[in-house]
Protein backbone atom coordinates (compact mmCIF):
# COMPACT_ATOMS: atom_id res chain seq x y z
CA UNK A 1 0.00 0.00 0.00
CA UNK A 2 1.09 3.30 -0.91
CA UNK A 3 0.90 5.76 1.98
CA UNK A 4 0.64 9.66 1.56
CA UNK A 5 1.14 12.30 4.58
CA UNK A 6 0.63 15.86 4.97
CA UNK A 7 1.46 17.77 7.08
CA UNK A 8 -0.42 21.11 7.41
CA UNK A 9 -2.18 23.73 10.15
CA UNK A 10 -5.73 23.11 7.96
CA UNK A 11 -6.00 19.37 8.14
CA UNK A 12 -9.29 18.81 6.78
CA UNK A 13 -8.66 21.59 4.12
CA UNK A 14 -8.65 18.53 1.49
CA UNK A 15 -11.07 15.86 3.02
CA UNK A 16 -13.43 16.37 0.44
CA UNK A 17 -11.09 16.27 -2.62
CA UNK A 18 -9.78 12.89 -1.19
CA UNK A 19 -12.81 11.47 -0.43
CA UNK A 20 -14.42 10.73 -3.64
CA UNK A 21 -13.90 9.34 -7.04
CA UNK A 22 -10.70 7.68 -7.51
CA UNK A 23 -9.14 8.49 -4.57
CA UNK A 24 -12.17 7.43 -2.43
CA UNK A 25 -12.15 3.92 -4.20
CA UNK A 26 -8.46 3.39 -3.68
CA UNK A 27 -8.46 4.15 0.06
CA UNK A 28 -11.71 1.84 0.21
CA UNK A 29 -9.38 -1.10 -1.95
CA UNK A 30 -6.31 -0.28 0.28
CA UNK A 31 -4.06 0.40 -2.52
CA UNK A 32 -3.06 3.95 -0.73
CA UNK A 33 -3.68 5.20 1.81
CA UNK A 34 -3.88 9.33 2.47
CA UNK A 35 -3.02 10.85 6.60
CA UNK A 36 -3.48 14.68 7.05
CA UNK A 37 -1.35 15.82 10.06
CA UNK A 38 -2.24 19.35 12.29
CA UNK A 39 1.24 20.92 13.12
CA UNK A 40 0.40 22.69 16.11
CA UNK A 41 -0.24 19.23 18.11
CA UNK A 42 3.64 19.33 18.00
CA UNK A 43 3.42 22.54 19.64
CA UNK A 44 4.54 23.22 23.35
CA UNK A 45 2.68 26.35 24.26
CA UNK A 46 -0.93 26.98 24.81
CA UNK A 47 -1.78 29.08 21.78
CA UNK A 48 -0.28 26.59 19.33
CA UNK A 49 2.39 28.62 17.66
CA UNK A 50 3.74 27.25 14.90
CA UNK A 51 5.19 30.99 13.65
CA UNK A 52 7.48 33.59 14.07
CA UNK A 53 8.76 36.62 12.86
CA UNK A 54 11.60 36.29 10.68
CA UNK A 55 15.14 37.21 12.24
CA UNK A 56 16.12 40.10 10.05
CA UNK A 57 12.66 42.05 9.71
CA UNK A 58 10.71 41.71 7.00
CA UNK A 59 6.82 41.04 5.91
CA UNK A 60 4.89 38.71 7.56
CA UNK A 61 4.96 35.32 9.51
CA UNK A 62 7.69 31.97 8.72
CA UNK A 63 6.98 28.69 10.23
CA UNK A 64 9.45 27.33 13.18
CA UNK A 65 11.74 24.44 13.00
CA UNK A 66 10.85 23.17 16.11
CA UNK A 67 7.18 21.45 15.53
CA UNK A 68 8.36 20.65 11.95
CA UNK A 69 11.03 17.93 13.36
CA UNK A 70 9.39 16.58 16.06
CA UNK A 71 6.06 16.06 13.21
CA UNK A 72 8.53 14.29 10.96
CA UNK A 73 10.19 12.31 13.73
CA UNK A 74 6.92 11.14 14.57
CA UNK A 75 5.74 10.17 10.96
CA UNK A 76 8.80 8.59 10.14
CA UNK A 77 9.32 6.49 13.38
CA UNK A 78 11.35 3.56 12.93
CA UNK A 79 9.82 3.16 9.03
CA UNK A 80 12.68 1.38 6.85
CA UNK A 81 10.24 1.68 4.19
CA UNK A 82 11.75 3.82 1.25
CA UNK A 83 10.63 6.92 1.99
CA UNK A 84 11.11 10.83 0.38
CA UNK A 85 10.06 13.85 2.34
CA UNK A 86 9.29 16.54 0.60
CA UNK A 87 8.68 20.19 1.14
CA UNK A 88 6.07 22.19 -1.13
CA UNK A 89 7.80 25.71 -2.10
CA UNK A 90 7.63 28.04 -4.87
CA UNK A 91 11.42 27.86 -4.91
CA UNK A 92 11.54 24.57 -5.51
CA UNK A 93 11.87 22.49 -8.12
CA UNK A 94 9.54 22.75 -10.83
CA UNK A 95 7.75 19.07 -10.83
CA UNK A 96 7.02 17.53 -14.27
CA UNK A 97 5.52 13.90 -15.10
CA UNK A 98 9.17 12.81 -14.69
CA UNK A 99 9.23 13.23 -10.91
CA UNK A 100 5.46 11.47 -11.16
CA UNK A 101 7.05 8.46 -12.06
CA UNK A 102 9.69 8.91 -10.08
CA UNK A 103 7.80 9.06 -7.02
CA UNK A 104 5.62 6.52 -7.67
CA UNK A 105 8.54 4.41 -6.71
CA UNK A 106 8.70 5.35 -2.82
CA UNK A 107 6.23 3.60 -0.35
CA UNK A 108 5.76 6.84 1.76
CA UNK A 109 5.71 10.38 0.77
CA UNK A 110 5.64 12.96 3.35
CA UNK A 111 4.90 16.23 2.99
CA UNK A 112 5.64 19.48 4.41
CA UNK A 113 3.07 22.14 3.63
CA UNK A 114 4.04 25.84 4.87
CA UNK A 115 1.81 29.18 5.20
CA UNK A 116 2.41 32.60 5.08
CA UNK A 117 5.92 33.32 3.99
CA UNK A 118 7.26 29.73 4.44
CA UNK A 119 9.60 27.78 6.69
CA UNK A 120 12.67 28.77 8.47
CA UNK A 121 15.12 27.60 5.76
CA UNK A 122 16.98 24.96 8.35
CA UNK A 123 13.89 22.60 7.42
CA UNK A 124 15.45 22.07 4.17
CA UNK A 125 18.17 20.08 6.01
CA UNK A 126 15.32 17.77 7.14
CA UNK A 127 13.54 16.98 3.83
CA UNK A 128 15.04 15.31 0.64
CA UNK A 129 13.74 18.00 -1.91
CA UNK A 130 11.58 20.90 -2.78
CA UNK A 131 9.09 20.79 -5.29
CA UNK A 132 7.05 23.94 -7.18
CA UNK A 133 3.98 23.23 -9.31
CA UNK A 134 4.62 26.58 -11.40
CA UNK A 135 5.89 29.94 -11.18
CA UNK A 136 3.48 31.43 -9.27
CA UNK A 137 2.30 31.92 -5.08
CA UNK A 138 -0.02 30.28 -3.73
CA UNK A 139 -1.28 30.65 0.20
CA UNK A 140 -0.25 27.15 1.37
CA UNK A 141 1.39 23.91 -0.36
CA UNK A 142 -1.42 22.01 0.61
CA UNK A 143 -3.06 22.02 -3.18
CA UNK A 144 0.87 21.37 -4.45
CA UNK A 145 0.77 18.53 -2.46
CA UNK A 146 -2.78 16.77 -3.82
CA UNK A 147 -1.63 17.63 -7.09
CA UNK A 148 1.57 15.91 -6.98
CA UNK A 149 -0.57 13.19 -4.47
CA UNK A 150 -2.49 13.00 -7.81
CA UNK A 151 0.18 12.97 -10.87
CA UNK A 152 2.20 9.97 -8.27
CA UNK A 153 -1.05 7.65 -7.95
CA UNK A 154 -2.05 7.33 -11.00
CA UNK A 155 1.24 5.83 -11.90
CA UNK A 156 -0.26 2.70 -9.33
CA UNK A 157 -1.76 -0.51 -10.61
CA UNK A 158 -5.38 -0.16 -10.26
CA UNK A 159 -5.74 3.84 -9.82
CA UNK A 160 -7.21 4.51 -13.06
CA UNK A 161 -9.58 2.01 -14.74
CA UNK A 162 -7.70 1.03 -17.50
CA UNK A 163 -3.45 1.25 -16.71
CA UNK A 164 -3.03 1.56 -20.53
CA UNK A 165 -4.34 5.22 -20.80
CA UNK A 166 -1.96 6.46 -18.75
CA UNK A 167 0.97 5.35 -20.82
CA UNK A 168 -0.50 7.48 -23.53
CA UNK A 169 -0.99 10.58 -20.96
CA UNK A 170 0.38 14.17 -22.17
CA UNK A 171 4.08 14.48 -20.99
CA UNK A 172 4.29 11.07 -20.77
CA UNK A 173 6.91 11.11 -23.18
CA UNK A 174 9.75 14.09 -23.69
CA UNK A 175 7.51 16.81 -25.14
CA UNK A 176 4.46 14.52 -25.75
CA UNK A 177 1.18 16.40 -25.66
CA UNK A 178 -1.82 13.61 -26.28
CA UNK A 179 -3.98 14.15 -29.42
CA UNK A 180 -7.53 15.67 -29.73
CA UNK A 181 -10.11 13.65 -28.16
CA UNK A 182 -14.05 13.65 -29.02
CA UNK A 183 -17.43 11.58 -28.28
CA UNK A 184 -21.27 11.97 -29.61
CA UNK A 185 -22.77 13.52 -30.89
CA UNK A 186 -20.95 13.62 -34.37
CA UNK A 187 -22.33 17.37 -34.95
CA UNK A 188 -22.78 20.04 -32.64
CA UNK A 189 -25.01 23.08 -33.51
CA UNK A 190 -24.45 26.30 -31.64
CA UNK A 191 -26.88 28.77 -31.06
CA UNK A 192 -25.30 31.35 -33.28
CA UNK A 193 -25.61 28.21 -35.97
CA UNK A 194 -22.02 27.00 -36.14
CA UNK A 195 -21.67 23.13 -36.99
CA UNK A 196 -18.77 21.84 -34.65
CA UNK A 197 -18.42 18.52 -36.16
CA UNK A 198 -15.60 15.48 -35.24
CA UNK A 199 -13.24 14.59 -37.77
CA UNK A 200 -14.33 12.25 -40.79
CA UNK A 201 -11.30 9.78 -40.00
CA UNK A 202 -12.88 8.99 -36.90
CA UNK A 203 -16.03 7.88 -37.65
CA UNK A 204 -14.13 5.42 -40.49
CA UNK A 205 -13.57 3.03 -38.36
CA UNK A 206 -10.42 2.63 -40.17
CA UNK A 207 -8.00 1.71 -37.39
CA UNK A 208 -4.42 2.26 -39.55
CA UNK A 209 -5.97 5.67 -40.49
CA UNK A 210 -7.17 7.10 -37.31
CA UNK A 211 -4.15 6.35 -35.69
CA UNK A 212 -2.00 7.85 -38.30
CA UNK A 213 -4.43 10.99 -37.68
CA UNK A 214 -3.70 10.62 -33.59
CA UNK A 215 0.01 11.07 -34.46
CA UNK A 216 -0.19 13.53 -36.94
CA UNK A 217 -2.04 15.31 -34.14
CA UNK A 218 -0.52 14.27 -30.78
CA UNK A 219 2.04 17.51 -30.64
CA UNK A 220 5.63 17.26 -29.41
CA UNK A 221 6.97 20.86 -28.06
Amino acid sequence: MKKFDIITIFPEILDSYFNESLFKRAQDNKLLKIGTHNLRQWTTDRHQTVDDKPYGGGVGLVFKIEPIYKALKKIVGKNKQKIRIILTAANGKRFTQKDAVRLSQYDQLIFVCPRYEGVDARVEKLVDEKISIGDYVLAGGELPAAVIIEAVARHLPGFVGKQESVRYDSHSQEGYLEHPQYTRPEVFMTREGQKLRVPKVLLSGHHGEIEKWREKKSKKQ
